[in-house]
C-alpha cells in the first residue's frame, strides 16, 4: 500500500509543480501526506458528482487537472459548492491533488494525449516550447498518417474525442487537404498566432471567441477546430493514470467518465 506522499511523488516527477504558470495553484489540496492510498480517481474537474462518484468507488485521492480554487476564496463553507466539496473530501478522508499548467507543458502532457485520440501519429513537438527546453512547453504540432480533407478530419477528431453536448465546430473549407495539425488542451485564443507562424493546416483547440476566430480565418490563417474544453482535456486522464500505474507506485487507479463540460444541452 502506498502512502499518499509517494503518488505525489511519482505525480510530480512527471508534471513538475515548478513548470506551472504563476497564476497556478497546482499540488495537495486536501490530504495527509501520510495517509494510505489504495484508490486514486483521475478526473477533469473537482466538482461535487466527481466527489460522489469517488466516494461510490472507494477512492483515497482525486488528481484533477482544474485546480478547486484557482482565484483564492475566504470560505469552506457549506453553503458553497467548493466549500462543500472541501468538507466531503476531509469528513471522508479522501485527498485531492490538482495538475494543471504543469500538465500542460509536461511531455507528455495534456496536448500529446489529446494528438494522439484526433489521430496524430509520429513525433509530436511543442507548438510553443520552453526556450530552455524544446521538448516542453504548449500545444503540440503533428502529422496524419496521410492527407485527408478538413472535413474528414473533423469527422475523426469528433470520433476520438468524447462526446459532449455540442460536440465540434469548424472554421474552413471542408474539402480542404490537411496533413500538418498544431492541437492545444483548453483554451487556445493565445496560440492563434503561433500555429499561423508554425505553417499547420489545422488548429484544433478549445474555447475559441468569435472575434478572434473570424479575424483569424479572414487573414488566411489554418483552418480551426473548437471543441469543449473539458473534452480536449480528458484524453490526458488516461496517460497520467497509465503514467502512476507504471511508476512503481502500487496503486489501484480509474478514469472518471463523467462528463463535467459546463454545456449540457445543445438544440
Amino acid at each position: 500500500m502506498a502512502a499518499l506522499t509517494d503518488v505525489i511523488d511519482a505525480l510530480e516527477s512527471a508534471y513538475p509543480p515548478a513548470r506551472a504558470e504563476s497564476w497556478d495553484a497546482v499540488g495537495l489540496v486536501t490530504g495527509d501526506l501520510g495517509q494510505p492510498v489504495r484508490k486514486v480517481l483521475f478526473a477533469v474537474d473537482p466538482v461535487v458528482v466527481v466527489v460522489e462518484e469517488a466516494l461510490e468507488w472507494g477512492a483515497d485521492l482525486i488528481v484533477t487537472h482544474h485546480p478547486l480554487y484557482l482565484r483564492g476564496t475566504t470560505t469552506v463553507a457549506t453553503n458553497t459548492p467548493k466549500g462543500r466539496v472541501v468538507h466531503t473530501l476531509i469528513k471522508n478522508d479522501v485527498a485531492l491533488y490538482t495538475a494543471h499548467t504543469n500538465a500542460d507543458v509536461a511531455n507528455p502532457g495534456v496536448s500529446d494525449a489529446l494528438a494522439r485520440a484526433v489521430g496524430l501519429t509520429g513525433d509530436l513537438v511543442p507548438l510553443r516550447p520552453f526556450p530552455d527546453d524544446p521538448w516542453r512547453g504548449l500545444g503540440r504540432i503533428g502529422e496524419l498518417p496521410a492527407p485527408m480533407t478538413l472535413g474528414d478530419f473533423a469527422e475523426q477528431a469528433a470520433a476520438g474525442l468524447p462526446k459532449t453536448s455540442w460536440g465540434i465546430r469548424v472554421a474552413g473549407d471542408p474539402g480542404r487537404r490537411v496533413s500538418r495539425v498544431a492541437v492545444s488542451g483548453g483554451a487556445g485564443d493565445s496560440l492563434l498566432g503561433t500555429a499561423a507562424a508554425a505553417g499547420v493546416d489545422v488548429f484544433l483547440t478549445a474555447d475559441l471567441r468569435h472575434h478572434p476566430a473570424s479575424e483569424f480565418v479572414e487573414a488566411g490563417g489554418p483552418a480551426l477546430i473548437d471543441a469543449a474544453h473539458w473534452a480536449t482535456e480528458w484524453p490526458w486522464l488516461d496517460s497520467a493514470a497509465s503514467m502512476l500505474a507504471s511508476s512503481g507506485v502500487t496503486v489501484e487507479t480509474r478514469v472518471s467518465a463523467t462528463v463535467t463540460d459546463a454545456w449540457t444541452r445543445g438544440y
